[in-house]
């Protein structure tokens, strides 16, 4: 068949020269069942002779075992587990249970899987080969998809052979190699080598026709025909791989009932384990002599593993077998099965041949979940209890795991499936405690899918129906209440003060009690009596998130509300240690849901201290979490970044694209910022006018509670205000700015509100403000703040014709922008010095623009001092493709070593 693909041929020959040359290539060769994509894997492995191949294959009947593909591909590779950095290696150990631990998230199990691929094609190019990839499991597919997604120069070919549908598979977004019908000559060219006797030339149009060129079609469907429909006709309508199928059918037909039942068994056997199947046989009383028949056909083979002659072949022998055919084979498997060996495999064969209700295998089933939750298998934990659920027949214990197996399912990213499995399990005997976890199960739900307006009420009442029966989760689950009215805002289906007031009554915690609920108390009291109330218990509260070991457990849960805390109270510097925790913590841990969080919250302080390179290198690593994942990208710090820059085009288009997502998941909060940003943007481009109607937008829509963000949008709208000659705007504006601020107490604020006030008043009483602003904001890390009351401070004097003195703060604003990558204020800044009569500096680049966006962040890593391996971590790829860049970076920049660029 190969000597009509050259085409496909050539594909796959120059794959091989790329990896060869030091380069790694992803391609999805597809194609309908039959059409050739064994074999041109086969031809690619031939080829491969000076590369190490390394094959795995997916399994209809075990695409619910957990990393079951991954296992098989790496598994003669583990030897090099040893050269992984220590998260990897441990959490590639406990995903196959090499070693104990917590289930380890599954795109740093990806991460370690890279890692371990490019260690081993260090020795010689590395060519891995998946066939079937439409029957993986999904743990597999999604760190295969990962793994594909992030090479680069690793000397690696992930080579995937499928039949599924493009947008069904996590791998839908690589190259393909789609592999089409033979063409009509080569067709019937075949077709006479499979028919060599005379038949009807009609009949051999009509297959040539409606096999459109499918070589398997071609040399099957002619199996079993007898000489009349040859002459005659040749009459099914039934789609290809059904009649493939039926071909198949007709040539097992003949073979004797042993013989089919021992096929029964090894397709029903996805590793095709030789003495599994051959111990499965025995029990069923079958002679190893049953293999003659079907080994004679050509059909099946047993030596070292057990092979069928094609995959399609292993699926019809199991569809086509009766109910009660497949539960003896699947019984035999799972009596065959060492019960410590495989503990789970077993239990998954023995809920495949049970014909009804079994409390025994149901809770075998059930200890499986346990142990693929704890190899972060949660895939499989949720198929093993649904599985369990449905063998399950006494109402209570049947509501229990269909909770349980609702909450692993929602984790696993189905929330479907999780809705319906909760919905069975609401409609049992659910004591208190069990339907207020459903409760608090289903409001997560609507959260994580599209932040549904009603979800704070969801949270609310189910925190209250928790009060008597589990006070921790009570308090636990108040606290999503507050977070989720926070980001909804005044879409919320209950505001931020009603959950307060909640909170407040609910029943104090155990002694001593944790950070978690103490914020829960600070903050429950500050937003009820309003912004001066509790600050002292919060003041305490940041300071227990400060102490180190806070974040085991649930403590990493809580660190955003810690940090928007320290926000409120213009805490900068609690913030700054509590964010850069945050970011630490969330990536040693693989925490990949929670690092977007850290990140962004890390992005927007780095905004605020004026550090917008850093900010820019931390965006960078959100969009590869954000591509890794697949999960979406929320581009609250690229906008907010990007208005600082003074880059309006780039602001434009991110809050035009974000906005009907934003507005659909109910992020209030996340459009607030946008608007912010927008608003900085419109004020340091001299636009008073449209940054007064923007900060209007975002001080009407968002509460007090929201507190830097609102100081800031406050100070936006008097600047825009005063400039627009609006001065009862910004006169209420500014009243409400101080009250904040006062409240506060904290230099941040106060140095805000005064540099805001003196942009409403004149003479001493300005130059006052002006002064006591730059003091205040000078003792603390809120750089840009500080540059901005430098540049009004140099304006006012300007216009007042001091010129000598306004060049001095003018100067320093114009160096402090300049520095930050600030340009519009930087250009702003430099008319006002021109205006003076001083000539501005230009701007000397400090990574040459020569680099990519990629080779330029990497350089900045390197500046601070992070080695190849922390540097491929953090980017989501591989050490050799960080020092592939390197090499880059060092030839254009005209050094040759680590140490020159960091000097």
């Amino acid at each position: 068949m190969l000597r009509n693909r050259h085409a496909e041929c050539e594909v796959l020959d120059r794959l091989l020269m790329a990896v060869r040359a030091g380069q790694s290539r992803a391609l999805v060769v597809r194609g309908e069942p039959g059409v050739g994509k064994t074999a041109l894997l086969d031809y690619m492995v031939a080829q491969a002779v000076d590369c190490r191949v390394e094959r795995a294959a997916g399994v209809q009947s075990e695409m619910e075992v957990a990393f079951a593909g991954l296992h098989q591909l790496c598994a003669p590779m583990l030897h090099r587990l040893g050269r992984l950095p220590d998260p990897q290696r441990e959490a590639l150990g406990i995903t196959f249970g090499l070693v104990a631990g917590r289930a380890p998230d599954r795109l740093l199990v990806g991460l370690a899987v890279l890692g371990l691929l490019a260690e081993v094609a260090r020795e010689q190019p590395l060519v891995c080969v998946v066939d079937d990839a439409q029957w993986l499991d999904r743990a597999s597919a999604q760190v295969f998809a990962f793994v594909a997604r992030r090479l680069v120069a690793e000397s690696v070919a992930l080579v995937f052979g499928s039949r599924g549908a493009p947008d069904e598979e996590p791998s839908s977004t690589l190259p393909e190699l789609v592999v089409a019908g033979l063409p009509d000559v080569e067709a019937r060219e075949l077709l006479r080598s499979a028919l060599p006797g005379l038949v009807d030339e009609r009949v051999r149009d009509r297959i040539i026709a409606e096999t459109r060129g499918n070589p398997l079609a071609l040399l099957e469907l002619p199996r079993g025909l007898t000489l009349a429909e040859l002459t005659c006709g040749f009459g099914s309508a039934a789609p290809l791989p059904r009649r493939i199928e039926e071909s198949f059918h007709r040539q097992l037909t003949p073979l004797p009932v042993e013989t089919r039942m021992l096929l029964l068994v090894a397709a029903a056997e996805p590793l095709g384990d030789p003495l599994l199947v051959w111990r499965a046989t025995e029990l069923l009383g079958i002679n190893p002599e049953a293999a003659g028949p079907a080994s004679a056909a050509g059909l099946f083979e047993i030596g070292t593993r057990a092979r069928f002659r094609h995959p399609l072949l292993r699926s019809t022998i199991y569809r086509t077998a009766s109910v009660e055919e497949r539960r003896i084979a699947h019984r035999a498997l799972a009596e065959a099965i060492d019960p410590d060996a495989d503990p789970d495999r077993r239990a998954w064969h023995r809920a495949q041949a049970a014909s009804g209700p079994d409390e025994d295998v149901a809770a075998d089933l059930e200890r499986s979940a346990g142990r693929a939750r704890a190899r972060g298998g949660l895939s499989a934990a949720a198929a093993f209890l649904e599985r369990a659920v449905q063998l399950t027949i006494e109402p209570a214990r049947r509501a229990a795991r269909a909770l349980a197996a609702a909450q692993a399912t929602h984790q696993a990213g189905a929330a479907d499936v999780a809705l319906e499995l909760l919905s069975v399990a609401m409609a049992g005997p659910l004591d208190r405690l069990q339907r207020a976890h459903a409760d608090v199960l289903c409001a997560q739900i609507a959260f994580t899918t599209n932040r549904d307006s009603k979800v704070p009420l969801l949270l609310l009442e189910a925190a209250k129906q928790l009060e008597p029966l589990d006070v921790r989760l009570a308090r636990d689950t108040y606290l999503d209440a507050l977070w989720a009215a926070k980001l909804a805002g005044p879409s919320a289906g209950v505001s931020l003060c009603e959950v307060a007031e909640a909170a407040r009554s609910a029943p104090p915690a155990a002694q001593p009690p944790r950070p978690a609920d103490l914020l829960l108390d600070g903050l429950a009291m500050r937003y009820t009596e309003g912004p001066a109330a509790g600050v002292s218990e919060l003041k305490r509260v940041l300071l227990a998130f400060r102490r180190p070991g806070t974040a085991e457990e649930d403590g990493l849960r809580w660190f955003v509300h810690a940090q928007w805390t320290a926000g409120e109270l213009g805490d900068d510097e609690t913030w700054d240690v509590l964010a850069a925790r945050h970011v630490q913590l969330a990536r040693e841990a693989g925490a990949l849901s929670e690092l977007p969080i850290a990140l962004t919250s890390r992005i927007l302080l780095h905004v605020l201290t004026g550090e917008l390179a850093a900010a820019a290198s931390l965006l960078a690593e959100l969009a590869a979490v954000s591509d890794a994942t697949g999960s979406p990208f929320f581009p609250h710090g690229a906008a907010v970044l990007a208005a600082w820059q003074g880059r309006e085009a780039e602001v434009d288009d991110l809050i035009n694209m974000a906005r009907g997502g934003v507005l659909r998941r109910g992020d209030g909060v996340g459009l607030s910022f946008m608007t912010w940003g927008a608003a900085v943007l419109h004020n340091s481009m001299g636009r008073p006018g449209e940054a007064l109607a923007l900060a209007t937008k975002v001080t009407e829509a968002c509460p007090w509670e929201n507190g830097f963000l609102i100081r800031g949008t406050l100070a936006e709208l008097v600047e825009g205000a005063v400039r627009c000659g609006q001065a009862e705007r910004a006169t209420a504006a500014l009243q409400r700015l101080s009250d904040l601020s006062r409240a506060c107490g904290a230099d941040w604020a106060l140095g805000l509100a005064a540099r805001t006030r003196a942009l409403v008043l004149d003479g001493a009483a300005a130059e006052s403000d002006y002064r006591e602003a730059i003091e205040r904001l000078g003792r603390t890390r809120i750089r840009s703040e500080l540059a901005r009351a430098h540049l009004l401070y140099g304006e006012w004097l300007r216009r007042g014709h001091r010129r000598v003195d306004a060049r001095e703060q003018l100067r320093t604003a114009h160096a402090m922008f300049t520095t930050m990558g600030a340009e519009a204020f930087a250009a702003r800044a430099g008319r006002e010095l021109l205006a003076t009569g001083e000539q501005v500096r230009k701007r000397n680049l400090e990574i040459s623009s020569e680099l990519t966006a990629q080779e330029a962040q990497i350089a900045r890593l390197v500046r601070q001092g992070l080695t190849n391996p922390e540097i491929a971590a953090r980017l989501f790829i591989s050490a050799r493709t960080v020092e592939w860049h390197l090499k880059k970076v060092f030839r254009k920049l005209g050094i040759s070593s680590r140490t020159q660029l960091q000097t």
